[in-house]
């Protein structure tokens, strides 16, 4: 089996290449159709069905977190919460992608920018543009902008999820060569070269193991009083998962030279960032004082612990 060395990032396109393991017969070849729906005149993708369901799921588990005592928002909060950040995702999505990966094609193509269909969108960016969206939410509501995106953060893991199961049905973003048993032969990627499905690595990394993660953490623990923690668990699991991911992905070919001359591609240096702000999040959540909620007279207060309500040791 082919296994990726972490402390070399990412090789040169002749080395990847010559690294390139013989096309198996074991090996699934991707034959997947990115269109779900064609009429002809009208086509309906995996991809923007993948942003769709994102959204829809994390706005219902949205609101099943706020009607929870000590939530910090309301539900025509979160009803307000679904257009600013699908608004901050997208345009952030783009100009990131726009900024941090293609920004020589693009303003030299201005109008491409806008072409969102051929696809071109950027995790890192649709954060900062929903970050932002968060943050014109709690100013305008006078809410804790800490607490609401600690809420908020629920919400990435389904769209972080179901878009990396896009990206594998549109065999887009895929990973290294290898002969693992589970790899796959996309045909954008050299049909007799089997490769790791990352996709798929990123889908249960930063969708459902994230997810499961936040969950304890909301449901069984005091995380969701402490300002700003929930969100760093966010911040630094995504930047975690996404930094080691890199190693069994094939980066962009007009960005291999990042790696070659810093010995880590692109997305593992805008994860780096995200790695400091999620600890600094964490660490300095213990010092904040919990934020009433709307509607209470109260600081929001935590359930009593079992052994406060038994009487128990």
């Amino acid at each position: 089996m082919t296994v990726p060395v972490i402390n070399a990032a990412v090789a040169a396109p002749q080395n990847l290449a010559a690294a390139a393991v013989p096309a198996a017969n074991g090996h699934w070849v991707h034959n997947l159709d990115p269109i779900a729906l064609d009429l002809g005149f009208f086509q309906i993708r995996w991809y923007s069905l993948a942003y769709l369901a994102g959204i829809i799921l994390g706005y219902l588990y949205l609101l099943r977190l706020i009607g929870q005592p000590g939530a910090p928002m309301a539900r025509r909060h979160a009803d307000d919460f679904v257009f600013y950040v699908t608004l901050g995702i997208i345009l952030g999505g783009r100009l990131g992608y726009v900024l941090f990966y293609q920004p020589a094609f693009y303003f030299a193509n201005p109008l491409k920018i806008l072409q969102i269909w051929d696809g071109g969108m950027s995790f890192h960016g649709g954060l900062i543009g929903s970050t932002l969206a968060v943050l014109y939410l709690a100013r305008r509501n006078k809410l804790s902008f800490l607490r609401v995106g600690d809420y908020a953060a629920f919400c990435g893991p389904f769209g972080l999820f179901f878009g990396r199961i896009a990206n594998f049905v549109n065999g887009e973003l895929w990973g290294r060569p290898s002969d693992v048993a589970w790899a796959v032969r996309f045909e954008s990627g050299g049909i007799d070269v089997p490769r790791h499905p990352s996709q798929l690595y990123e889908a249960a990394m930063e969708g459902l193991l994230l997810f499961a993660v936040m969950w304890v953490l909301f449901w069984f623990t005091r995380a969701r009083y402490k300002p700003g923690m929930l969100a760093g668990v966010f911040i630094l699991g995504y930047a975690v998962s996404r930094f080691l991911v890199e190693y069994f992905r094939m980066p962009d070919e007009h960005l291999v030279w990042v790696a070659e001359r810093t010995g880590l591609s692109m997305g593992q240096w805008l994860t780096v960032p995200m790695l400091l702000l999620g600890l600094y999040l964490i660490v300095t959540s213990r010092r904040r004082d919990p934020v009433m909620a709307p509607g209470q007279d109260v600081i929001a207060q935590p359930p009593p612990l079992a052994e406060e309500v038994t009487g128990t040791a």
